[in-house]
């Protein structure tokens, strides 16, 4: 369980050879003067070790004994303290921070790639560490001077924590419906009076210090989504000198006992009048809050790259030492009773299949990870707002793509050992139990589909959608493999988002129904893109390294045609439309 290596040949081909990262960075003089290639090499080979060495022994211990609570306290598993204190002293939670206020100012490229080591050598350890991140991104862009100054550096320092405290019992997805209130002060400062659930991270004995933001409601708020403001509320109160204070009026209520992730702090938060400052503009707050949602989206789409990685990895061992029966071919070890299962057609399937949709994942991310450092630091406007439009649209499809592939990928992990999957010992019960979270947090996936289809292809006729498709049509034209299934999918797409553009007008029910099949075939379409790109690189250089480019461009064969005719299926599921989804009344069900 607590093996994993991370899969740095791959992740330099990804950041190196099929995006050129070096070379994006060097031409954004906000990224030239903070890192290059060989940085950018160190940080991945420095991050490995954090990643195998130091956080991926806990986590079947952690998943064991998972948190504690008493009367308010919370404390997380053994080893965890101490893992912390090494992780935060190696700056690893400001790695993409501000640098104004002590972050390392490093690209979303790498940053996506180092989140992929963390979550998949233990997802609770790292969703400590992704929350601070977030609220970080929050708080730079939206905080006054003042509050960046007093909360950024000891945040990014990994001394104090942040966490994002959104929903309510009665309030998940329609945060309108949220009932926390904030009263102004004399001083300027809000008392904070309400109760938020599912806070990861609320409480914990790992920081000196948790930073809440919170959404609530201002006394004179428009109804809705409108009247939503974002505040700051410290668990301790921070003086003039950043020493801390006294206790502020917000406290853990209890936790929640899960399904996995185990050794995540899931807290019920209390905010009693508590002190609270306001983030950005009155009514302003969801607008605010959605700058960390989505980090946080892509951040636990790469959970579910991180565990099928680790999946794999465990997978692949086993099946190449498992013997049982013989090749269908004939005996291929003939010093031993059997073969390994990974001479079976089967066990192959599932090898190639969990593989090719993680490096397809994987190449993906570093991808939109491409277009959020275009979106912050191009000096272009059309380049910068081209690539905002392309975060916009790709991010509901990473956060859902990621973690539905996430689940299959660990459940196929599982599925090789046989039996043994199912027995603790072996670890693969544990990676399907915490990767299932990821399809549900930080907005479900069906809400994921729902924003991508009505919201980001619909709401602005296409004109996103259309962007993403010619970027893809003009590299298919001079595809060396691969051409005329990238074509025949990107056509697929096309047709059938245009042929919702139509329909969606006279069926109301259309969208909802079928919102979660077109998700999936926008991302069959888009790991086309990434497969073929990476087969054209390593056709050009196979002859460097025959093993590694000649299985990637193996793995590409596999992509094509065995996981890329699933479009075919689901534009039959779309065009089939909403009326077999209402053929039966609520009592029928």
């Amino acid at each position: 369980m607590t093996d994993y290596n991370a899969p740095l040949r791959d992740m330099r081909f990804v950041l190196h050879e099929l995006f050129d990262g070096p070379a994006l960075w060097a031409r954004l003089p906000a990224l030239a003067e903070r890192v290059d290639a060989d940085t950018a090499n160190a940080i991945l080979e420095e991050a490995a070790k954090v990643a195998g060495q130091l956080i991926a022994p806990l986590s079947r211990n952690g998943d064991e004994q998972g948190v504690q609570f008493d009367a308010g306290l919370v404390t997380t598993a053994q080893g965890f303290r101490q893992a912390w204190q090494t992780y935060r002293e190696g700056g690893w939670v400001g790695l993409g921070g501000n640098p104004e206020y002590g972050g390392m100012g490093m690209p979303k490229m790498l940053g996506v790639l180092f989140e992929e080591m963390l979550y998949a050598a233990d997802c609770s350890f790292s969703l400590y560490s992704a929350l601070s991140a977030g609220s970080c991104l929050a708080l730079d862009a939206h905080a006054s001077e003042a509050l960046k100054a007093t909360y950024l550096p000891p945040l990014y320092e990994g001394r104090w924590a942040g966490t994002m405290c959104l929903t309510e019992p009665h309030a998940g997805t329609d945060l309108g419906m949220i009932r926390t209130r904030a009263e102004p002060q004399a001083d300027g400062s809000y008392q904070i009076s309400g109760s938020k659930i599912f806070i990861t991270g609320g409480e914990q004995d790992l920081t000196e210090n948790i930073i809440h933001l919170v959404l609530a409601k201002l006394p004179d708020a428009p109804a809705g989504a409108r009247g939503i403001s974002l505040f700051l509320v410290p668990k301790f109160m921070v003086e003039a000198d950043g020493r801390l204070g006294i206790r502020n009026a917000v406290h853990c209520g209890s936790i929640e006992h899960k399904m996995g992730i185990k050794a995540s702090a899931t807290c019920v938060m209390n905010f009693d009048g508590a002190t609270g400052y306001l983030v950005g503009e009155p009514n302003k707050g969801l607008a605010a809050m959605f700058t960390m949602m989505n980090y946080e989206r892509l951040s636990i789409g790469i959970q579910g790259i991180g565990c099928a990685e680790a999946s794999y990895q465990s997978a692949a061992r086993y099946a190449n030492e498992r013997l049982q029966s013989r090749a269908a071919s004939g005996p291929q070890a003939q010093d031993k009773a059997a073969d390994p299962i990974i001479h079976h057609g089967d066990v192959r399937r599932m090898l190639l299949t969990m593989r090719t949709l993680t490096e397809g994942g994987r190449a993906f991310a570093a991808y939109v990870g491409q277009q959020l450092d275009l979106s912050r630091y191009a000096e272009d406007t059309n380049e910068r707002e081209q690539a905002q439009r392309l975060v916009a649209l790709l991010t509901p499809v990473a956060k859902a793509f990621f973690t539905d592939n996430g689940l299959e990928s660990c459940v196929l992990g599982q599925q090789v050992y046989g039996g043994h999957g199912y027995i603790r010992e072996w670890g693969q019960e544990q990676r399907v139990r915490d990767v299932r979270i990821a399809q549900i947090y930080e907005g479900t996936n069906g809400i994921q589909a729902l924003d991508l289809l009505g919201r980001k292809v619909l709401a602005d006729g296409g004109q996103a959608l259309a962007s993403f498709i010619h970027e893809v049509r003009a590299f298919s034209v001079t595809a060396p493999l691969h051409r005329d299934a990238l074509q025949e999918a990107l056509a697929r797409l096309e047709a059938t988002s245009q042929w919702l553009q139509q329909q969606a007008p006279a069926q109301a029910n259309l969208v909802s129904a079928v919102a979660v099949e077109y998700l999936h075939l926008f991302g069959l379409t888009a790991y086309a893109y990434m497969w073929a790109r990476m087969a054209a690189v390593a056709q050009a250089k196979a002859d460097e390294d025959p093993s590694f480019y000649g299985a990637k461009l193996a793995c590409a064969d596999f992509y094509f045609q065995r996981i890329l005719p699933r479009s075919l299926a689901l534009e039959a599921c779309i065009r089939a439309g909403s009326a077999s989804l209402y053929g039966m009344t609520p009592a029928q069900f």
